[in-house]
């Protein structure tokens, strides 16, 4: 077990953009139910597919050494992604409501991997 937690972050932060997209591709798959037939549907099984790899990312940062108090927050970005994702992609109306509580989830997102005694928890 190495005592570096970058690359698990690292994992993390990729686990958390590749399961916003997944979540993107439901959106579409779900909206295609009862139109086409379920075996036809790619989004779905696309985003299914995502997921998969989401799970897998995340084994990769554990058996690399990663602590779950460290990496598994950056997973939590995936907000961030979902919005930009909604917002520029599939151009969901937002506002800036919206957008100062992603603000502060990433705030937390950040103070979750503080340490105990108030200063960041080392990534080496």
């Amino acid at each position: 077990m190495q005592n570096s937690q970058t690359v698990p972050v690292l994992l993390n932060l990729l686990a958390a953009i590749v399961g916003a997209l997944g979540q993107y591709l439901y959106k579409l798959g779900g909206l295609r139910l009862g139109q086409i037939p379920l075996w036809k549907n790619w989004p779905l099984f696309t985003g299914m597919a995502l997921f998969c790899l989401v799970m897998g990312l995340f084994v990769l940062g554990f058996k690399m050494g990663g602590r779950l108090s460290v990496t598994y927050p950056a997973y939590a970005s995936t907000f961030a992604w979902g919005f930009v994702l909604a917002a520029f992609v599939d151009h969901e109306p937002w506002s800036f409501v919206q957008l100062f509580g992603l603000i502060v989830i990433l705030v937390g997102v950040v103070l979750v991997a503080v340490g105990p005694d108030g200063t960041p928890v080392p990534i080496r």
